[in-house]
């Protein structure tokens, strides 16, 4: 008898990419994996922690290659501490074997796109927008520092197999509508909490409307879903985004294979999609600009990671060539890397914005991150930025709008907002160059291993080692001492902005400023519960949605937290909780959030072993009886939360 060779089941291409990269686990969605990771990437106000995290580890020298270092976010320098901090990371980076980009070579990720991603490869960041590198057919994942240190110290990723949610592309953009409209519509269908536990799949004619830059705008704006990555084929899009930068030998063609099966499917036709813009202060809060046609306008704002490309910028220089900004109203110019900064000069095209007003600023996030380019309050501004959540731009009281750089710039142009259809002027065709401007002088490129060895940290008393944390104890009477609403974003748990970020590299100085925006009492009880016991934090829907920064969970664990009940998490925070020893918990049935009140005594029995024998887990609310709520944590992670997080689980291997 002859035997037969089963039949290959045909892959789509994010499961081609996890399969390739899977070191334990089942691909189900919902089960726990562990993937390799190629590359890392870190940016500056959350690098410090990493590097302090490979300190703590006593980690000789980091194995994801090519591991880089952004100075991106930190670029004002008002006083010492950010010059600083850029000496302090340029040491580790020397010390560890990771590359070094410096203030103004822009934002991390298009630089790292433009020098350094490679289809078919992992990439784990700092950031939870490096999903954006999914344009190039990447497995790209936003984590907490403390997973990107563990990553790039040999440590598999950790992560929910998600449910694959194609995406078909079909029809071609109409005049004046662009990349962020696509995403945008998006978000429209499925808020900020749709996507969670997904990776957005891309594919379909309508790809060959979208340049690789086209690209990273949506799998940038992917992770305002709460997806856990965005995922495009390499094609010939992307072999000439590589060919113009001088990369084509690092190109491969990528695609899922025909037939695959997608677990959620969408079609998006781009020919009947029009120009839209999130009002303040959610990405997902999408209408159409013809709804907001003529409401006041204070500022437009060009640039960031959400629209970094070449043609963002030639686009909106091109509509204003031989026109001048309205009064009154400031269009900022920030370009996204130096590689940008220097073909938009060279083609002439820098020359125009200056001209008809612009103000041009330094390539990096900015104003995107409250370093900048503040707003006046409860003045409407434009921006191509990925978030809007309250005070992210720096002025607390702020009206920020998400829009295209085509809205942004009729805008500018009009003096209130406008739609872009109504420009009396062809729609601009822009062609990137073939060559783009490249300088790779300007990254410094890692130490041979015996001269990184003697390279000392250049620390500071605003880069102090990191706490000691305290396992979690196996049984817990504390109180409740903060009650937040839906969608608490990260930004509200540790705030953006000049004023604070200068310090997000103390763990002691940033505490102070921790939930201010909520409850700017919270610091001061926290700080009082840490010998107590420590505290307990129930929230909403959707709890630390937004950046991956891991101060949102190390800062309040190091004041005391506990334990986080909410109806839902956010996927970065809800792991950053438990890599650093404090238990989230959800809701069975939401209502059982009304039972609580700021000040109740919870009692949980038993903890370590509730959590190891089941799901769910029984706690006492003093005076108002028990409740069961889901915990969801695996095995590896319950190890995690009985010695006190991933540090000192490492710490323990290692003796």
């Amino acid at each position: 008898m002859t035997s037969q060779a089963s039949p290959v089941t045909p892959l789509n291409l994010a499961q081609k990419l996890i399969s390739d990269h899977l070191v334990s686990g089942d691909m189900l969605p919902g089960s726990e994996i562990a993937l390799r990771i190629d590359q890392a990437l870190l940016q500056d106000v959350l690098g410090t922690l990493v590097m302090l995290e490979l300190e703590a580890m006593g980690i000789d020298r980091v194995h994801t290659q090519p591991s880089v270092q952004y100075i991106d976010h930190g670029l004002v320098q008002a006083d010492n501490l950010n010059a600083e901090t850029y000496l302090f990371l340029k040491s580790a980076c020397e010390r560890f074997g990771v590359w070094y980009s410096g203030p103004g070579n822009g934002i991390s990720h298009p630089v790292h796109m433009e020098n350094f991603g490679v289809p078919g490869q992992s990439l784990v960041g700092c950031d939870s927008h490096t999903t954006s590198a999914g344009a190039l057919g990447m497995l790209a994942i936003g984590a907490g520092g403390i997973e990107v240190a563990m990553a790039m110290a040999g440590e598999p990723l950790y992560i929910t197999m998600p449910r694959i949610w194609g995406v078909r592309l079909e029809g071609r953009l109409p005049d004046w509508v662009s990349a962020k409209d696509v995403v945008l519509e998006l978000l429209r269908r499925h808020g900020v909490s749709g996507g969670k536990n997904s990776i957005l799949e891309f594919y379909g004619p309508g790809l060959d409307e979208l340049s690789a830059m086209d690209r990273l705008v949506i799998a940038n704006m992917g992770t305002e879903m709460g997806a856990t990555t965005s995922v495009f084929p390499s094609d010939e899009s992307t072999r000439r985004f590589m060919s113009a930068r001088g990369r084509e030998g690092d190109w491969q063609p990528l695609a899922a294979d025909p037939g695959c099966h997608y677990d959620v499917e969408e079609v998006i036709d781009l020919s009947m999609l029009v120009p839209l813009i999130a009002l303040p202060s959610s990405p997902d809060k999408v209408v159409p600009v013809s709804e907001v046609v003529g409401q006041p306008l204070h500022q437009a704002y060009i640039g960031s990671s959400g629209n970094p490309g070449y043609r963002d910028f030639a686009i909106v220089s091109s509509m204003v060539k031989g026109r001048s900004v309205a009064d009154g109203i400031s269009l900022d110019i920030n370009p996204s890397s130096r590689q940008v900064l220097s073909t938009l000069i060279q083609e002439g095209y820098l020359g125009e914005l200056v001209a008809s007003g612009a103000r041009l600023h330094q390539a990096g996030c900015n104003g995107c991150i409250g370093m900048g380019q503040a707003p006046a309050v409860g003045r409407n501004s434009l921006r191509t930025v990925p978030r809007n959540f309250p005070g992210r731009s720096g002025t607390r009281e702020d009206s920020v709008f998400l829009c295209s750089p085509e809205t942004a710039a009729a805008s500018a142009l009009a003096g209130v907002i406008s739609d872009p259809r109504s420009m009396q002027m062809d729609y601009p065709r822009i062609n990137e160059p073939e060559a783009i401007v490249v300088n790779r002088d300007v990254f410094a490129a890692p130490l041979p291993i015996d001269q990184a060895r003697l390279k000392p940290l250049q620390k500071t008393d605003n880069t102090p080692a990191l706490p000691t944390l305290r396992p979690l104890p196996n049984r817990l009477e504390i109180p409740v001492l903060l009650i937040t609403g839906d969608n608490i974003s990260t930004d509200d748990i540790m705030p953006a902005g000049q004023r604070v970020m200068p310090y997000w590299s103390s763990i002691y100085a940033s505490a102070p400023f921790t939930f201010e925006a909520v409850d700017a009492e919270y610091a001061r009880r926290a700080d009082a519960s840490r010998n107590l016991g420590g505290h307990i934090i129930v929230g909403g829907h959707n709890y630390g949605q937004g950046s991956s920064r891991e101060n949102a969970a190390l800062v309040p664990r190091y004041l005391g937290l506990q334990v986080v009940i909410a109806k839902s998490f956010a996927r970065i925070h809800w792991q950053n909780l438990i890599c650093f020893g404090a238990l989230p918990l959800t809701f069975i049935e939401d209502s059982d959030a009304d039972k609580f009140a700021q000040g109740d005594t919870i009692i949980i029995e038993n903890l370590h072993a509730q959590v190891a024998t089941s799901p769910t887990l029984e706690a006492e609310v003093a005076g108002k009886g028990t409740l069961r709520l889901h915990h969801g944590v695996s095995e590896r992670q319950r190890e995690l939360l009985r010695v006190g997080g991933v540090i000192n689980h490492l710490k323990a291997r290692q003796v």
